[in-house]
């Protein structure tokens, strides 16, 4: 973790007032999920086309979100369905901003994610969100308006706490952001989960457009993974839900995860016996 704090002081920085333009709110997402080692690899090749933001000093910064479904995982089942056209509701707190917004994510059948939100800054991530809310006729109104669900028939499902880099190419054409220290609490089932050594990495472009992390990852063999967190996070504390879909997924991050734990300890091992 120092070796990553030290590698995103030596980006340039930007600020949210100068990402005004890099909004993004409808654009094409390509993810990864890599282990937290390779990391340090990927910021210092990024160093010199991308800008880093930052908020009081601070360039790691702090997520705590809320997800919310119907009572069946309506939005939960058509992802796992692979139903091309697809929602997310959630609450999404900005932690060292403190800025709280309703964001309401929507997938059409080409691919591309538009985003809608508003600010919300009488709710918070505890009496509030999690016992649904007061009935405030601007959330009712907005979600009525941008999703297919009403704010009636949804609830709180599952919580998702992270730690955000957020880089900006110095073209200002794509963000792409770096989610670390993920852990779930899902509120059906009470149950916590965790990948402290898992990396979700977003690029938000808006279009195909040339990418210089695109050819960074290739150069790192790094591929493409589609991943939710809601989903992931979803499947991971809800024993008894559909997840077949999500299990290859789940098996490939964790066998990932364990071929860098062991490739680390064999180093380590060849690391000590040089020192004997």
């Amino acid at each position: 973790m120092t070796d990553i704090l030290s590698l995103l002081q030596q980006f340039d920085p930007i600020s949210l007032q100068q990402m005004e333009s890099v909004k993004l709110m409808n654009r094409i997402d390509t993810k990864y999920a890599i282990p937290v080692t390779m990391l340090p690899a990927i910021l210092h090749k990024a160093q010199e086309e991308y800008y880093v933001q930052e908020i009081d000093g601070k360039r790691l910064a702090s997520y705590d979100t809320v997800y919310y479904d119907t009572d069946t995982l309506d939005m939960y089942i058509r992802h796992h369905d692979r139903q091309l056209v697809r929602q997310k509701i959630r609450v999404r707190q900005y932690v060292d901003s403190n800025l709280t917004f309703l964001e309401i994510k929507r997938k059409n059948n080409k691919g591309r994610t538009k985003k809608k939100r508003i600010i919300v800054p009488d709710f918070e991530l505890t009496a509030d969100v999690m016992g649904h809310g007061k009935e405030d006729i601007t959330v009712s109104n907005f979600i009525a308006e941008k999703s297919r669900y009403t704010w009636e028939e949804i609830t709180p499902k599952l919580r998702t706490q992270f730690q955000r880099v957020t880089l900006v190419n110095k073209a200002k054409t794509e963000r792409l952001t770096i989610d670390m220290h993920l852990t779930w609490n899902n509120l059906l089932t009470d149950i916590n989960f965790t990948y402290p050594a898992l990396v979700i990495i977003e690029l938000k472009r808006d279009g195909n457009m040339p990418s210089p992390m695109l050819r960074i990852m290739l150069s790192e063999n790094i591929h493409p993974l589609k991943i939710s967190k809601y989903c992931i996070g979803t499947a991971l504390t809800s024993p008894h839900i559909k997840k077949n879909r999500f299990k290859p997924k789940i098996r490939k991050i964790e066998k990932m995860l364990q071929a860098n734990i062991c490739t680390n300890q064999h180093t380590d091992n060849k690391q000590n016996n040089y020192i004997q």
